[in-house]
């Protein structure tokens, strides 16, 4: 009798161990499963000549709520559990479609009036990426540039090649007649007038003012609640460009760059000095090298980029959620959600 009482004690007492196990496998896999991170969204509409006495309270209204219009949207996204990518992607095409940035429908004006596109986005979680650029047609770019990174083995298509395959993905094409906007029209004018006077001073013998060369490029950085970033930006480009022009916006590591392990980052200025400082990588280089925080390996980018007489502006944002968004121009269009799940706006410096 006593030996049966032992055995059923050992039983009860094996059950025991069985379930307190599987419970504590469950938790686990409930624990890797669940997302533990605390979501982030950042954006940019460029930098520039921005400032409050140039600006009417009625543009700046539209500026204010385009940028809170696209926040929202893209905030709304990782709240329901969408990744970082779709974030970005949702976020650039609200501004794609605006009238007020230099990107999709506000796209500046090339020299031969036309319009030519670039973009492109990353995944900080499997350093892919893809890039489009030179497009004419392509009603959103950075919907391209994602499809380039997911459905081809390739990183960046350019012009009529891009195109074709946006055709076959059944990417949405416009006339480019879409993109026409007065306002850009007449800063193409205004931009062959001077460049006609610059050359006059020159054979006077008198410097030739600079180029302006300040335009509202677009770009956004997201932190998913999985804890993966990314990164995309967006752009018409630069007025009166010539030669198939091509700036940092659509290069991987100048203009855009994403990378788990460090930050996402988005930049918007002076391509062709963001190209040469390899921008958008130096940041999560700093990070990863030097132990620098995200605000200190940003602001030494744009140091740089001053340094070598270059002007602009970028948007970065680290694994854990930090952000920064510094820039040496007069303003830039910026915004970001706060600790309550509010937009917040910002035009000028402050």
């Amino acid at each position: 009798m006593n030996r049966f009482r032992r055995s059923r004690v050992n039983i009860l007492s094996l059950l025991c161990v069985a379930i307190s196990f599987a419970f504590i496998q469950l938790a686990v896999a409930q624990e890797s499963t669940t997302p533990n991170h605390r979501v982030r969204l950042v954006i940019h509409g460029g930098a520039g000549t921005i400032t409050k006495a140039s600006m009417t309270a009625e543009k700046e209204k539209q500026y204010y709520e385009k940028l809170t219009e696209a926040l929202e949207a893209g905030y709304a996204v990782l709240q329901k559990h969408g990744t970082s990518l779709d974030a970005v992607e949702t976020v650039i095409r609200i501004l794609e479609d605006s009238p007020l940035f230099n990107a999709g429908k506000g796209a500046v004006f090339t020299h031969e009036g036309t319009n030519e596109l670039d973009a492109s986005i990353m995944d900080g979680k499997t350093l892919r990426a893809g890039a489009v650029a030179a497009v004419k047609h392509v009603k959103n770019p950075i919907g391209l540039a994602r499809l380039v990174m997911e459905k081809s083995p390739h990183v960046m298509l350019v012009g009529d090649g891009a195109e074709a395959f946006g055709k076959s993905q059944g990417v949405e094409m416009v006339p480019q007649e879409y993109f026409f906007t007065q306002r850009r029209w007449d800063q193409l004018q205004t931009a062959i007038e001077k460049e006609k006077q610059d050359s006059i001073k020159k054979v006077k013998g008198t410097p030739a003012d600079s180029a302006e060369g300040r335009h509202g490029t677009v770009g956004c950085v997201a932190l998913d609640e999985y804890g993966n970033l990314a990164a995309g930006t967006s752009t018409g480009g630069t007025t009166n460009k010539r030669f198939g022009r091509v700036g940092d916006s659509p290069i991987i590591g100048a203009g855009t760059y994403a990378n788990n392990a460090t930050c996402a980052v988005s930049c918007t200025g002076d391509g062709e000095y963001f190209i040469r400082a390899v921008a958008a990588h130096s940041v999560s280089m700093l990070m990863e090298s030097s132990g620098m925080t995200v605000q200190k390996a940003a602001e030494k980018a744009i140091e740089t980029i001053g340094r070598i007489h270059g002007t602009g502006g970028l948007i970065a944002l680290d694994k854990n959620g930090n952000f920064t968004m510094p820039f040496n121009t007069e303003g830039m269009y910026r915004g970001y959600i706060d600790e309550n799940g509010k937009p917040m706006v910002k035009i000028y410096k402050e």
